[in-house]
């Protein structure tokens, strides 16, 4: 007989976590499926550390309120400590952000099992996201990959020497400095970085104007 499989869910919205429960009970059994619910960082952090248990997969709201006592800021966090301590078990992230940066960043700095947004939850979805994920594949929503290819876009209006500059600023180089690191005229330097503030719709903006807002958009 088939191991049933352990499910995590890390939500602090009580009635959400009830919603999945109910989707999966669609297609498992009792037999089948072991259901372990977390409604905080804490609880969530006390289930996996102390439980002497390993999930095969963990579905976790990225935007859980901190512990602090152990440096959890957020279900990013969570992401994080399950990576390097268990990273056997499988990670759904659902989110209710629909920033495409937002995504993009999640999906760049969590690289998570799977993420999905959580207006488009629908039954038949959410299954067969733990069915992909389950199998060792990556599953994003739809509006998941939307996002991710609009910032692909947009961070391509960028070029080469254009993320140099940010990435000089970045590291504190002054703007008179920085043709000396790249070849060409502190002129073009400045056309350069005005048509970088446009691009980041900075008005009338600093260095670290634009350095947060690379940040932000997860350029540097």
């Amino acid at each position: 007989m088939e191991r049933a499989l352990q499910i995590l869910f890390i939500d602090d919205h009580p009635t959400i976590i009830e919603g999945y429960k109910s989707i999966l009970k669609e297609k498992y059994t009792e037999d089948q499926l072991e259901v372990y619910v977390a409604y905080s960082s804490e609880s969530g952090y006390e289930k996996l550390f102390q439980s002497n248990k390993v999930y095969d997969l963990v579905v976790l709201d990225i935007g859980l309120p901190a512990y602090t006592p152990q440096r959890i800021e957020s279900g990013e966090d969570l992401a994080f400590l399950i990576q390097k301590h268990f990273p056997q078990t499988k990670i759904l992230i659902s989110t209710s952000h629909l920033e495409a940066f937002i995504l993009y960043n999640i999906v760049k700095k969590v690289n998570p099992d799977g993420l999905m947004i959580k207006s488009d939850f629908k039954s038949e979805e959410f299954i067969l996201a733990v069915d992909r994920v389950r199998q060792g594949e990556v599953y994003y929503s739809q509006t998941v990959r939307n996002a991710i290819k609009e910032v692909a876009v947009q961070n391509d209006a960028l070029d080469s020497i254009d993320r140099r500059i940010v990435s000089l600023l970045s590291k504190g180089i002054k703007t008179k400095n920085i043709p000396s690191h790249l070849g060409i005229s502190l002129s073009a330097v400045d056309k350069r970085k005005a048509q970088i503030k446009d691009f980041f719709n900075i008005v009338k903006g600093t260095d670290e104007d634009i350095i947060r807002e690379a940040t932000n958009r997860g350029l540097i």
